[in-house]
């Protein structure tokens, strides 16, 4: 009897040592655990990269951490580990993940970190462990990282931050991050080739933008009675604009002004007004200063700058004060400073009228036809 009760009393007091260590042990682990404060305000900005959007699956790109860190204290490294799942348990690092090629960009709040980017999902930051204070807002950007190759799917990464330098022992502050992959929207679009031309007595700009839409009718009369002591004027106007390489060419066609048998005679050359004498020609100018003419017409807009507005009165028809028409003339085209492609410009045709005291009376008319021909 006397040796069953040590017995008993041993295996008591081993029944009590072990409850004493695993209650030990057990205490050590929460504190630890426990000693991990809880990183705010953080997020994960997928950015893109050198060629590939930021969610692209599988694309190369920067991710862009920021997070506020709530403890102060001595941190030597800041670990980002890939993990199909947000928390607890095994990482799993998600298929298609490629981390090994990271550099470290964008680096704020605190500095002087290099990457060790060696294990594969698992970069982390390092330095020589100096203080963070706690509530500082830090900024990282991990750049050249591929993402996950599946489409449309969530991944994680849990940051630690450590006084070691290679981010092993008792993390100071934890949290996660998620992000996902998404599918790329590809549009597809067709600019055909372009030559969009009108004519009419005006047109006018919309936004800007000269509007054919808003040419009017083509029946212009002159400002007045013909006379062998006035000149008579008209005007109107065409716009142009193309994409074809080498821009566009606007000629001029039609017959003299006629009655009957009638007729006015054209400018062959370009020559000034001359009151008395019988006269039909037009120029593309602004016309100012000659004696023997009216103050009639528009310089082109808006004005050529040899780039996206190209526009310009060819020979014959780009002299102030100076008038021709030749059917079949070019009088405009888009090559100044050199041919090609332009946006839209407004030319203003004027239009003068000079006959001898002789000239038969009637009702004269013209029907002229503006070409505009592009070169793609």
């Amino acid at each position: 009897m006397s040796v069953s009760r040590k017995k008993t009393s041993l295996s008591g007091r081993l029944l009590l040592s072990v409850l004493l260590l695993t209650s030990t042990v057990s205490a050590a682990f929460q504190a630890d655990s426990a000693s991990a404060a809880q990183i705010t305000s953080r997020s994960l900005t997928l950015q893109a990269g050198a060629s590939d959007g930021g969610s692209k699956p599988s694309g190369v790109v920067n991710h862009l951490f920021t997070f506020t860190v709530p403890t102060t204290g001595s941190v030597g490294s800041i670990q980002f580990l890939y993990c199909t799942t947000a928390s607890g348990g095994t990482c799993v690092k998600p298929a298609g993940l490629t981390t090994t090629s990271a550099t470290l960009g964008l680096e704020t709040g605190a500095t002087g970190f290099t990457i060790n980017a060696t294990t594969d999902g698992a970069p982390y930051l390092t330095r020589t462990a100096a203080s963070i204070t706690g509530s500082t807002a830090l900024s990282y950007r991990l750049a050249t990282v591929t993402n996950p190759s599946a489409t449309n799917t969530s991944f994680f990464v849990r940051i630690s931050t450590f006084n070691t330098t290679n981010a092993t022992g008792t993390a100071l502050d934890t949290g996660s991050v998620t992000a996902s992959t998404a599918n790329q929207i590809v549009l597809t679009g067709t600019m055909p080739e372009s030559l969009i031309f009108c004519t009419g007595a005006t047109i006018v700009t919309t936004a800007g933008i000269p509007d054919c839409s808003t040419a009017t009718s083509g029946a212009i009369s002159f400002n007045q009675l013909f006379s062998p002591t006035s000149t008579a004027t008209a005007t109107s106007q065409m716009a142009a604009s193309t994409n074809a390489n080498s821009g566009y060419n606007i000629t001029v066609n039609g017959p003299t002004l006629t009655s009957g048998s009638n007729t006015i005679p054209a400018m062959a050359t370009s020559t000034v007004g001359a009151r008395g004498t019988g006269q039909f020609g037009l120029n593309l100018r602004a016309n100012t200063v000659a004696t023997s003419t009216p103050i009639v017409g528009t310089d082109l807009t808006a004005v050529s700058n040899g780039t996206d507005l190209r526009g310009q009165a060819t020979a014959g028809y780009a002299n102030i004060d100076s008038f021709k028409f030749v059917s079949g003339d070019s009088v405009a085209n888009s090559a100044f400073n050199t041919p090609g492609p332009t946006n839209s410009q407004i030319y203003t045709a004027s239009y003068i009228v000079n006959v001898p005291g002789s000239q038969a009376a009637g009702t004269y008319t013209s029907t002229l036809t503006y070409i505009c021909t592009a070169s793609f």
